[in-house]
C-alpha cells in the first residue's frame, strides 16, 4: 500500500509538543535567562516566572503553590517521592506496599530498596491489571510506613482504585504515593488522600526533561539531590525555566479541553477495536475494558512476533509500541503482561496503541488496514 503521512500512535510514550507551549517557551528562552537564584533583577525575573507558572499549576491541581516541587520528569518524581519518604520514616518500619505491574521506575526503584534492607509486598494484579483492596487490607503492618501504586498503568491503561487505597492508608497513618504520569491530562484525580504524586510534562504536549511532584503539606522527605537551597531547599540545582514555564502552559491547555478530548479519543479509540476484530483473526484486547485509560488500547495477535510487526508498521510510517518505551528496547516480555497472566508467547505478539489529541479518523482507518496486511504477511512467514 502506498505510504501515507506518519501516523503516530505511541502518545502514553511521549506525545507531541503543542505549537501553542513552543512559541512563548522560545520567548522565555530568550527574554528570561537570567539565573533565579540570583538577587539582581535579571535573575528574579526568571524567579518570577517559575512562581507563576507553580501558581498555575498548583491551581489547576487544587493544591497549594508550596506543595508543588519540579523535578527533571517522572522517574525523578517517583525516586524522590519514594526514597524519600521511606528514608525520612526508616525508623518507623522499613515495610513498603506496591503492585506487581508499576512501571520500571518504580518497580526498579523498589528493587534497589530491597536490597539496601527495606521489605517490600507486591500486591498482585487481576487479569484485568487491577489490584484487590481486601489484598491490600491484609498486607498492611505496624511498621508499613508507604503504599505506592500507580493511577493508571502505562502498557494497559487500567485504572487503579486510588480512592479507596488512599482512605485506607489515611486510616492507618500509612504515606500513599501515586505514579498519575499516566493519568494527568486524561482523568480527574482527586489528592484529598494523596500524599505524593508524580506527573511528567512531554505526557500531556509539553516539553521534555521537566516533571514535578506534589507533596501533600506536612509530609516528611528526606532529600536526594543536595546543594543549592532551589525548591524551599527539597532539590538542588539550577532550574528549567523554560521547561517549567512549557509545562505549566501545556497543563493549562490540556486541562481546559480534557474531557472532549479525551472522549473523542475514547471514540476512536473503540472504532479502532471493533474494526480489528472484525477484520483481523486471533486478537485479544487486555486489561480492564471499562476501567482504563480512553486513550489506550493493548492488543495481543495470534501468532506475531511484536518486534517484526513494528518494524513492518514503521516501514509503513506507523509508530506504535510493544510496551513501555522504557522497557521496548529489550527482549524480555513485560512484566505487566506477564502479571495479568498472558504466557511469554502471547506476551512477544501484544502491542500498544495510544492516541492522542492529533489523531484522526483517518489514521485509524489507515492503521487497522496496514495491521491487516502485516499481520497476514507475518503469519505467512511465522514459524510458529
Amino acid at each position: 500500500m502506498k505510504r501515507k503521512k506518519e501516523v503516530y500512535l505511541d502518545n502514553n510514550a511521549t506525545t507531541r509538543i503543542d505549537e501553542r507551549v513552543i512559541e512563548p517557551m522560545v520567548e522565555i528562552m530568550k527574554e528570561s535567562y537570567g539565573n533565579p537564584s540570583s538577587v539582581y533583577q535579571v535573575g528574579q525575573k526568571s524567579k518570577r516566572v517559575i512562581e507563576e507558572a507553580r501558581e498555575l499549576i498548583s491551581g489547576l491541581l487544587g493544591t497549594k503553590s508550596r506543595e508543588i516541587m519540579f523535578t527533571s520528569g517522572g522517574t525523578e518524581s517517583n525516586n524522590y517521592a519514594i526514597r524519600g519518604i521511606v528514608q525520612a520514616m526508616e525508623k518507623k518500619g522499613k515495610h513498603i506496599v506496591s503492585s506487581n505491574i508499576e512501571h520500571s521506575s518504580v518497580k526498579n526503584t523498589l528493587e534497589d530498596l530491597e536490597d539496601k534492607g527495606w521489605e517490600v509486598t507486591y500486591l498482585r494484579a487481576d487479569s484485568k491489571g487491577i489490584v484487590s483492596i481486601d489484598e491490600l487490607k491484609k498486607v498492611l503492618r505496624p511498621d508499613t510506613v508507604l503504599i505506592t501504586v500507580m493511577h493508571s498503568n502505562n502498557e494497559i491503561g487500567s485504572l487503579q482504585p486510588i480512592q479507596e487505597i488512599g482512605e485506607i492508608a489515611r486510616e492507618r497513618e500509612i504515606y500513599f504515593h501515586v505514579d498519575a504520569v499516566q493519568s494527568i491530562g486524561k482523568v480527574r484525580i482527586d489528592l484529598e488522600n494523596i500524599d505524593t504524586l508524580t506527573f511528567a510534562s512531554h505526557k500531556f504536549y509539553g516539553p521534555k526533561g521537566v516533571g514535578g511532584l506534589y507533596i501533600k503539606g506536612g509530609t516528611k522527605l528526606d532529600k536526594l539531590i543536595t546543594g543549592g537551597q532551589q525548591e524551599r531547599n527539597r532539590r538542588a540545582g539550577t532550574e528549567n525555566i523554560a521547561g517549567i514555564f512549557g509545562m505549566a502552559k501545556a497543563l493549562e491547555i490540556t486541562l481546559s479541553n480534557m474531557y472532549e478530548e479525551m472522549s473523542n479519543e475514547k471514540e476512536l479509540r473503540d472504532l479502532m477495536e471493533k474494526e480489528m476484530s472484525a477484520q483481523i483473526d486471533g486478537v485479544t484486547f487486555n486489561g480492564d475494558m471499562e476501567k482504563r485509560l480512553g486513550n489506550t488500547s493493548s492488543i495481543t495477535l495470534e501468532g506475531v512476533e511484536a518486534e517484526s510487526l513494528l518494524l513492518s508498521l514503521d516501514m509503513r510510517g506507523i509508530a506504535v509500541s510493544a510496551g513501555s518505551a522504557c522497557a521496548s528496547s529489550t527482549l524480555t516480555p513485560s512484566h505487566v503482561l506477564g502479571a495479568i497472566g498472558l504466557t511469554k508467547s502471547q506476551a512477544k505478539g501484544t502491542i500498544r496503541v495510544s492516541l492522542g489529541r492529533y489523531t484522526t479518523k483517518d489514521d485509524i482507518e489507515y492503521f487497522v488496514e496496514n495491521l491487516k496486511e502485516v499481520v497476514k504477511i507475518e503469519r505467512e512467514m511465522s514459524i510458529f
